[in-house]
């Protein structure tokens, strides 16, 4: 018997070796130029509930962005660690979320820049992405995010989670407003949208999108510091 231990053994680690997790490994990069990509995006965080959003999103092999706001960061630090471990994106909301067009100039330096200290302190990364509160930007705030490396990420949709109190309306708004390239706009801090995730993610699923994080809907390309994304108005 002992003859036959080497050959099972070998036989085994062939079998391992041939398993989804080993083929993923040796796969290409997902190509938003030839599969349906979309990019959910959950702002506010990180929160109670964001560590519930990451279970969900690693079950569905799902990658997205953060927005994170600062003044949350070194509570949530273990959760933001686990964000970047993880591959997702992760970008500056501002250091406590005002309307940065209402502030001076030295008001929105340092929100964002603080935000992004504090990022960078959890992460070992400095984030390039950021998201004006409310959407709320201009060509000053454009200059001074232009100024701290930063590029403007707006949305093109919503899911209008803040105010959508009921799941299965939740879900269908993402799902019916769903479109390739399209940038959502979600909430990590409310609980009825970790309640919905696995439905939308599901949804999504079976109509053929790959959910990633904004980068990947720029085919490669770099966005300039300042410079706004997506263009055209969002809802």
């Amino acid at each position: 018997m002992r003859r036959w231990i080497p050959v099972v053994v070998a036989a085994a680690l062939a079998l391992t070796a041939t398993t989804p997790a080993a083929a993923d490994s040796t796969r290409r990069p997902l190509d938003c130029a030839r599969v349906k990509c979309i990019a959910l995006t959950f702002d506010d965080g990180p929160g109670p509930y964001t560590g519930k959003v990451l279970d969900i999103l690693r079950a569905h092999h799902a990658k997205v962005t953060f927005f994170l706001v600062g003044e949350h960061v070194r509570k949530y630090a273990g959760t933001v660690r686990r964000m970047a471990r993880e591959g997702h994106q992760i970008g500056d909301h501002t250091w406590d979320h005002p309307h940065l067009t209402t502030l001076h100039d030295g008001e929105i330096r340092d929100e964002l820049s603080r935000t992004q200290d504090a990022i960078e302190a959890v992460t070992g990364r400095r984030p390039d992405l950021m998201r004006p509160p409310y959407g709320d930007t201009d060509a000053r705030v454009g200059a001074i995010a232009a100024e701290l490396g930063l590029a403007q990420i707006l949305w093109n949709r919503s899911s209008h989670d803040w105010e959508l109190r009921d799941t299965k309306a939740l879900t269908a708004k993402v799902l019916d407003t769903a479109k390739r390239d399209r940038v959502v706009l979600m909430h990590d801090i409310q609980p009825h949208t970790v309640k919905a995730l696995p439905q939308i993610l599901s949804g999504l699923e079976k109509r053929g999108y790959h959910v990633v994080p904004v980068q990947k809907l720029l085919r490669g390309r770099t966005l300039l510091p300042g410079e706004i994304f997506p263009v055209g108005g969002w809802n």
